[in-house]
């Protein structure tokens, strides 16, 4: 009978081990699993490159073990459609969508999988989210529009600088785009100043456009577009020639020569998305239950060399804020 009870606590000590092993080595696994992250991007351009450093940076901070399968759609939807799905077939943990294009490609090819966007204006207009509240479905992220952003860069023009006729290049294509235009022009009914429009398909199309408002227009609002944004310098070129001031709509625009702009860091609004991506991906939250994030913050920043360029005098309540 003894050695029976020695025999039993043996094999209990024994199986008590074993499920202690077990549970150690799940949560090793859970602890040290690589999450697969694909991400969509339309283009290259600095706004969006910070965003997405952004991101990267939130998920390291947060110990989140992360692969990224990296795409760049060159501008062009079409490649969208099949990055979003080459992502999906691939399995990701979760779809970082740089871009309003982006992240409608994404929505498109999965419901299942969940997805991160920033570098958004209208995410709703873009039928990407239910309501900002509220988004419902395998979708979240953060916008890149200040819900002051235009409104304050249009009284800069009226009254710092006596505008009248604001020129806009945008791609009409762009749903981002067509929303910012349209807030722009209902705003300006009420200030007595009109919008020129000028729209591009490519690139290629934005000096030629740029060129075709001269004589027509004062001052230009350059919004974050990324067909546009991306040959920023051919706007910049031609309005600096014609000394016409170019407010911009993110702070890179400032710093590649736009005279200014009331904005927010892109690295910031990435990060926080990749907050949101941290939640998700340790089961805390769902998308469908993370409100859509606005910019935390709004300044102005200037552009002392544009501005010297064109004439325009820097006041002393703007030099705290001029770009490096």
């Amino acid at each position: 009978m003894k050695n029976s009870w020695k025999g039993f606590s043996a094999l209990l000590l024994s199986s008590t081990l074993l499920f202690a092993a077990c549970g150690d080595s799940g949560e090793d696994a859970s602890a040290s699993k690589t999450y697969k992250i694909g991400v969509t991007q339309i283009v290259e351009h600095p706004s969006l490159n910070a965003a997405y450093d952004g991101f990267k940076k939130a998920l390291e901070d947060a110990g989140i073990e992360a692969e990224y399968d990296y795409q760049i759609a060159q501008g062009d939807n079409s490649n969208n459609t099949t990055i979003a799905s080459n992502l999906v077939s691939s399995n990701v943990d979760l779809i970082f969508a740089n871009s309003t294009g982006s992240a409608q490609a994404a929505l498109s090819a999965t419901q299942d999988i969940p997805i991160v966007f920033t570098s958004v204006t209208d995410a709703v207009g873009a039928e990407l989210v239910d309501s900002m509240e509220k988004p419902g479905g395998n979708v979240t992220g953060t916008i890149d529009a200040h819900p002051d952003a235009i409104s304050n860069t249009m009284k800069f023009l009226k009254e710092e600088l006596g505008a009248k006729k604001v020129g806009m290049v945008f791609n009409s294509g762009e749903q981002n785009s067509r929303s910012q235009v349209d807030s722009v022009k209902e705003l300006l009914q009420d200030m007595d100043m009109t919008v020129v429009e000028a729209s591009v398909a490519t690139t290629a199309d934005v000096k030629q456009a740029t060129e075709s408002l001269l004589g027509k227009v004062d001052s230009m609002y350059i919004i974050t577009d990324n067909t546009v944004v991306s040959a920023l310098e051919s706007v910049i070129s031609v309005a600096n020639d014609n000394k016409i001031p170019v407010m911009v709509g993110e702070f890179d625009s400032v710093k590649r020569g736009g005279l200014g702009a009331y904005g927010f860091e892109y690295f910031d609004i990435g990060y926080e998305a990749g907050q949101m991506a941290v939640k998700i991906l340790k089961g805390e939250s769902k998308p469908a239950d993370i409100p859509v994030q606005v910019p935390q913050k709004l300044k102005l920043i200037m552009n002392k060399e544009s501005a010297d360029t064109i004439g325009v005098e820097i006041k002393d309540e703007w030099k705290a804020e001029l770009s490096e």
